[in-house]
């Protein structure tokens, strides 16, 4: 793979500057603070451009990718766009050359996963996925409290739900075919979670799901997303991993991931923790307290240090895949009504 002699070497730029959260401007500016420098952007709308060029007066701006791959010597591109184009786009961009990160998801089926894997052991190239939220304060304290203390015993259940009652809205994460379904937003931040603490290999996937009732009310109709979905996973280890996220849900669970152990239970939430254990005499004994600042700056840190200094990339190609195998695994398996197995838990 091909090095930089610095930080400031390395060229970067981005395939999507639309207004939903500003997640270009967030990316180039976490870029730029890693040290590499913002010189493309490539936006389908002309509006968002001017926006990216007040942004980042002198950046060169496109309309389309194929013009940017050849007239930009941009190496490092973020893909900020919806999620049933990243494969193709990050296709694309490895065969022109190019080193990518990928907004989460990586993409939405195993097989794009893999054609992207390929083209990047191909060329040589870095593969990666947005998983800033790797990072995040409350599972850096979960990672540093259960991760080879004992102190919740044999892992046996981890429990990953997020949800309430409410109609989605009407844009493109409310579709099926464009999102992949409500599991594949905050579903994949919740799973890479749970995939740090356990340490075991998956064997097979099982999915449910209830559809019909939100989405005939949304500009999607048949194509809305599901109302409900939940991924039952099963490790060799014996543990069992759940991710459940619901529009439908009116009695929401505290906690966002739950570690069940046979010593004791711990509840991870965003601003804070509680761990349940036990006391010599039996008594239960509950730790309460605040989370860490999460350090999501480290992923593009993380990148230019690993282009300029060989340091190990943290969120390899192959940690992306995981999340992205139990979803797609998921949705077959709610649709044929059996569990299916893994490949290459």
């Amino acid at each position: 793979m091909a090095r930089f002699k610095k930080a400031s070497d390395i060229q970067v730029g981005c395939i999507g500057y639309g207004g939903a959260f500003n997640m270009g401007k967030a990316h180039l500016n976490e870029m730029a603070r890693a040290g590499m420098t913002p010189v493309a952007v490539s936006e389908l709308d002309p509006a968002r451009l001017e926006v990216a060029k007040h942004d980042f007066p002198g950046i060169q701006t496109f309309t389309d990718v194929g013009t940017m791959l050849r007239q930009s010597d941009v190496n490092l591109l973020a893909i900020i766009t919806p999620h049933n184009t990243h494969a193709k786009l990050g296709i694309q961009c490895l065969r022109a050359g190019r080193h990518i990160v990928c907004e989460k998801p990586l993409a939405i089926t195993t097989e794009e996963c893999d054609a992207m894997l390929r083209e990047a052991r191909k060329h040589k190239l870095v593969l990666s996925t947005y998983h800033n939220r790797h990072w995040d304060g409350h599972i850096l304290e979960a990672v540093r409290r259960i991760k080879g203390t004992g102190v919740l015993g044999d892992l046996v259940r981890v429990e990953c739900r997020m949800g309430g009652w409410g109609k989605p809205g009407d844009w493109w994460r409310s579709s099926k075919t464009i999102s992949g379904g409500i599991l594949y937003d905050w579903g994949v931040h919740l799973l890479e979670y749970a995939l740090q603490i356990i340490d075991s290999e998956m064997t097979e996937v099982s999915g449910y799901a209830h559809k019909g009732f939100w989405s005939a009310q949304t500009k999607w109709g048949k194509d809305g997303i599901e109302d409900e979905a939940t991924a039952v996973v099963r490790f060799k280890s014996g543990c069992m991993l759940t991710l459940r996220i619901s529009a439908i849900e009116s009695n929401p669970k505290p906690g966002i991931v739950e570690f069940v152990g046979t010593k004791g239970t711990y509840v991870m939430d965003f601003g804070a923790f509680d761990l349940i254990t036990h006391a010599t005499a039996g008594a239960t004994v509950s730790t309460k307290a605040g989370n860490p600042q999460g350090e999501g700056w480290k992923l593009y840190q993380n990148i230019a240090d690993h282009l300029t200094q060989g340091e190990k990339l943290i969120i390899t190609p192959e940690w992306s895949r995981r999340p992205i195998h139990i979803l797609h695994l998921a949705d077959r398996s709610a649709k044929l009504g059996r569990a299916q197995p893994t490949k290459y838990g």
